[in-house]
């Protein structure tokens, strides 16, 4: 659990830009079936994040790291539902990524090798969508031009996005 405390902590840095001693203060609201939900804050800004790690990928690229799936709130900012996909592999540059829960696809855009909403005033409408559904697909072009595909479980997403939802209102 503490090398888990450690990559939560540099990827709070990294990702959402907040200070290392604030990324030290990242507080675990619980885990909840394949998804976890944490808080810290900087100064008077609260951030509140969900996260999950992916149940599969196909092909597994090489120099594959590990994936990660975020929803986080940014309070001071007005910011709720952000959603971030860190891939794990290097992303191709110029091209996008793709969301699926069931029948319904949503674009993501690619900047460096992390991916965003593309559209973010649909942030809730895909949250809903993940509340409601068992699994999100998320299909994205690797650097040497393979189409990567990660399955993730949605088990516990509601109940995570719930804590965060109460903890940063």
């Amino acid at each position: 659990m503490k090398s888990l405390a450690k990559k939560v902590a540099f990827i709070a840095f990294v990702i959402f830009g907040i200070n290392s001693a604030s990324a030290q203060s990242v507080q675990l609201l619980g885990d909840f079936k394949d998804w976890s939900a944490f808080t810290t804050s900087q100064g008077v800004n609260k951030l509140c994040f969900v996260m999950s790690k992916p149940k599969d990928i196909s092909p597994k690229p090489d120099g594959y790291d590990q994936a990660y799936f975020y929803i986080s709130h940014r309070v001071n900012e007005n910011i709720k539902n952000e959603i971030n996909f860190v891939p794990g592999f290097k992303l191709a540059p110029n091209s996008d990524a793709t969301i699926k829960i069931g029948s319904v696809s949503h674009k993501l855009f690619i900047k460096e090798n992390s991916a965003w909403l593309d559209d973010a005033s649909k942030s809730d409408e895909l949250v809903g969508q993940m509340r409601a559904g068992a699994t999100l697909l998320i299909s994205a072009l690797s650097s040497d031009g393979t189409k990567i595909v990660q399955t993730f479980s949605l088990s516990g997403a509601t109940a995570a996005s719930r804590a965060i939802d109460r903890a940063c209102n």
